[in-house]
């Protein structure tokens, strides 16, 4: 662990901005400097009831934040000048619109799965490419359905299982916090395209993956749920397959027997275990629905949109900066700091 601490701005104080702010500040070896964002309304606001230095993304919204009773501490070139690394969490498009502006402040760049790979040539989920990231100036960290597959996958090839794999998500149509002005309502609606943007997503972090997604989304909120088909290498037992997820960090088993029995089940389970804002980090995977015939797997699992891509963040801080050169390393600090658990009933 290194003596000077990292320090982080983060760019963007929305769903993944202001979670990303926590998960810097609970961090040992980094410091928050700062949050920037563009508007006046309650979520700024609540940065500064919490104590977290405000700046102002675009200078010609400081006036505007300040009138409305924020103590903007600077503009956010002000911010970039005492930051190591900063983490764009702004809309989709935005950050790619930033990214010279980092590189003329000499800053090191994070962005969120809204951007294009192309952007940075490099996209990262912890477990599957951290070493690949060590001393680069940026990285995309991939979408949180793209981060689930990768999560998934990754484990079954580790233990030498993965042949090939065929996914259906069912995707939530909004973010809660939207749910007033935008979404659908008592439909469903299927991407247009198959494969869906997931699979090719997944392989800008693993090329030699064999995977093909299909995708809709369907008239709720919170959370994705995804339905996996894998052919494995050779035939398994199911013991074998539940040992290789086990052996995965961020993959957390649920239970049908339980009564987890639906994407609400895990919402309010999370509020329960006293996770801030009933946020889960892990993919939760039902434990006793995941079947094996032969030399298949067949599986489902749950993906808490707002927040499983944050500890992500956190591992391509420490990568960036080159200050854990191994993932797992990196990985157990991120995983001990938040409380990640591979098992939310088993203390």
């Amino acid at each position: 662990m290194p003596d000077k601490k990292i320090k982080v701005g983060v760019n963007g104080y929305g769903i993944i901005g202001k979670r990303v702010a926590d998960a810097v500040s609970l961090q040992p070896d980094m410091e928050l400097i700062g949050v920037s964002d563009v508007v006046s309304d309650y979520r700024v606001k609540a940065a500064v009831v919490l104590g977290l230095p405000v700046y102002a993304s675009l200078a010609d919204k400081s006036n505007e934040m300040k009138d409305s009773g924020i103590p903007v501490a600077g503009t956010l070139d002000d911010l970039l000048k005492q930051v190591d690394v900063i983490v764009d969490c702004t809309p989709k498009g935005i950050g790619a619109k930033n990214l010279e502006l980092y590189r003329k402040a000499g800053v090191k760049s994070i962005y969120q799965g809204g951007e294009k790979h192309e952007l940075t040539g490099h996209s990262f989920v912890a477990q599957a490419n951290y070493e690949t990231a060590l001393g680069r100036d940026t990285t995309r960290v991939v979408s949180c359905n793209t981060t689930s597959t990768v999560r998934t996958l990754t484990a079954l090839r580790n233990s030498g299982l993965l042949k090939k794999a065929r996914g259906v998500l069912i995707r939530r149509a909004t973010d809660p916090w939207e749910s007033d002005h935008s979404g659908i309502m008592n439909t469903v609606v299927p991407e247009p395209h198959i494969p869906s943007h997931q699979g090719p997503d997944a392989q800008t972090v693993v090329p030699e993956l064999d995977v093909i997604t299909l995708a809709a989304k369907a008239s709720h909120t919170q959370t994705h749920n995804h339905y996996w088909v894998v052919e494995l290498t050779r035939e398994v037992s199911r013991e074998e397959v539940l040992e290789a997820f086990k052996a995965a960090p961020r993959i957390a088993f649920i239970r049908m027997s339980d009564g987890i029995v639906a994407l609400n089940s895990t919402i309010e389970l999370m509020k329960d275990l006293g996770r801030p804002r009933g946020d889960m980090w892990e993919v939760a995977l039902w434990e006793d629905v995941l079947t094996v015939n032969g030399n298949e797997v067949y599986y489902t699992y749950q993906v808490y949109n707002e927040a499983i891509v944050v500890p992500e963040s956190i591992d391509a801080i420490r990568a960036l900066t080159g200050t854990v050169k191994n993932g797992k390393d990196s990985i157990k600090i991120t995983d001990e700091a938040m409380g990640i658990r591979k098992d939310f009933l088993i203390k």
